[in-house]
């Protein structure tokens, strides 16, 4: 979770001179030059006429800040000193390190995407996939009888087609689903790609669910338990490359790693007992982007018909009933033409069904009570009779008053010389404990700690803050301070 301070180039004030900088060892880098001298960098900065005033002192003081930050590495250069000034001087070459190589690389991939993402949906990477795991497979069967180095590119080949699948697929789909190529299918100018979309979408579905099926029975005879022997050759192999530390240390690490990459492969194409895999998630996406691109078609079909002319529709109409032999002919040809014209409407229910193909035949009709169109027109009704509730309301009172008689005797039962004391109760009914802690929430609204309640009586409040009780219930305890309630007579 530290700061990331060779980052700080790219957000600093002299941005654009530190990239400057940066990008040139960066390049250099590439073209495996590793020591860069201050003259060459000064002369290839004063080359871009932006920065055509660019003075020496000026590329020392951020030569020296990159260092500070750790984009650059100094290195005295004592190969051309010619007098013992110079010496002293400590001339410089620099060297960018491997965070700023991979920052810059990571800006130049940047710089190539642009603003919408990119990827594609490469059929044949899960091939190239299929036959990685099967030669993987062979080598199991064979016990590993071949050096550490071949198995090593097994996996950097399997892992390298995986990555490539993740992360084409995913860009693409992104893309897809993105506001503006959604805004660009609704146009008519998307008609002129429909077909090559759609070409594109069902070809790759296709060989998905070919070679979809053999990667999944391949990862299912490949669990890692089975990998192990296989991951310490790639454990051999890693640890057979000189470093000056302590190899020893890492070894678990890097079986742990080995085992998560494998395990997030399988999950990919399995899936989990709690999710489904991705391979199904990226199916059904594929189908959904073919279906959203069929309902733009049609959309915009329906809008260029709506907009044409009829004219030599209607004249063809005209044409072929003229040459009707008789009324009878005349008539089945309108039925064919204009439908049946004793039903002036028919109507479904809403959302009755999301299926484009389903005829209207095959869903349940919606049977409408048709009315009169007359002014004069009413619906019948019948008289009712009017129910008289007094009996009712008379029960529900005379049950109400019994009650707040009864919630007024067992109060009454706990007053003691016209004050309740909490710390002098026992255990009370829950309801009582609702009552108090009413009673001691409304006198918090009056300055004098006086409340009237409901059942007529007036209460006035007093809190012991100091002294702590508990307050016993059958529901339940609970610690609060101690609390007097002292009825006063009504005022």
């Amino acid at each position: 979770m530290k700061k990331i301070i060779e980052a700080s180039y790219l957000t600093a004030d002299s941005a654009a001179h530190y990239r400057t900088i940066l990008r040139y060892f960066y390049h250099q880098h590439e073209r495996m030059r590793d020591f860069i001298a201050p003259e060459e960098l000064l002369e290839y900065i004063c080359s871009i006429p932006r920065f055509a005033d660019y003075q020496e002192e000026q590329l020392h003081q951020q030569l020296a800040q990159l260092v500070k930050w750790n984009n650059l590495i100094a290195r005295q250069d004592m190969t051309n000193a010619k007098t013992i000034e110079e010496y002293k001087k400590k001339r410089f070459r620099y060297q960018c390190t491997p965070y700023t190589v991979e920052i810059e690389r990571m800006l130049v991939q940047l710089e190539k995407l642009g603003d919408t993402f990119q990827g594609s949906l490469e059929r044949s990477q899960f091939d190239r996939l299929s036959q990685a795991l099967n030669t993987l497979q062979k080598e199991l069967e064979n016990d590993l009888n071949k050096s550490a180095e071949d198995y090593m590119r097994i996996w950097e080949d399997i892992f390298r087609f995986f990555q490539t699948i993740r992360t084409s697929t995913a860009d693409y789909i992104a893309y897809i689903n993105s506001e503006q190529t959604d805004q660009r299918m609704q146009t008519e100018a998307f008609l002129v790609y429909k077909n090559q979309f759609t070409t594109y979408l069902r070809d790759f579905i296709v060989s998905l669910q070919k070679t979809s099926l053999q990667i999944q029975h391949l990862l299912t005879e490949l669990p890692p338990e089975r990998l192990q022997k296989y991951f310490q050759k790639l454990i051999e192999h890693r640890g057979a490359i000189p470093r000056l530390e302590d190899v020893s240390t890492s070894i678990s690490d890097w079986l742990i790693e080995y085992e998560e990459y494998w395990f997030s492969l399988r999950q990919w194409f399995l899936g989990s007992t709690s999710q489904q895999s991705e391979l199904v998630i990226l199916q059904w996406q594929t189908n959904e982007m073919i279906r959203r691109m069929t309902r733009y078609v049609q959309r915009i079909g329906e809008r260029q018909q709506h907009f044409r002319s009829r004219k030599k529709d209607y004249l063809q109409l005209s044409k072929w009933f003229t040459e009707c032999l008789d009324n009878d002919e005349a008539h089945k040809l309108s039925a064919v033409v204009f439908g049946s014209l004793t039903i002036q409407h028919l109507q479904l229910a809403e959302a009755t069904t999301e299926n484009l193909h389903v005829d209207t035949w095959d869903e349940a009709p919606t049977e409408l009570t048709i009315k009169p169109r007359t002014v004069r027109y009413r619906e019948k009704t019948k008289p009712g009779s009017f129910n008289s509730n007094e009996s009712r309301k008379k029960e529900q009172r005379e049950q109400y008053l019994k009650e707040r008689e009864q919630e007024i005797r067992l109060i009454e039962k706990y007053i003691n010389k016209g004050k309740i004391t909490l710390s002098s109760l026992s255990t009370v009914e829950p309801f009582i404990r609702k009552v108090l802690l009413g009673w001691i929430g409304k006198s918090m609204a009056n300055k004098h700690r006086v409340v009237k309640t409901d059942y007529g009586l007036q209460v006035k409040v007093i809190l012991d803050h100091e002294r702590q009780i508990v307050l016993k219930a059958e529901d339940g305890n609970i610690l609060m301070p101690d609390a007097t309630f002292v009825f006063e007579e009504n005022r």
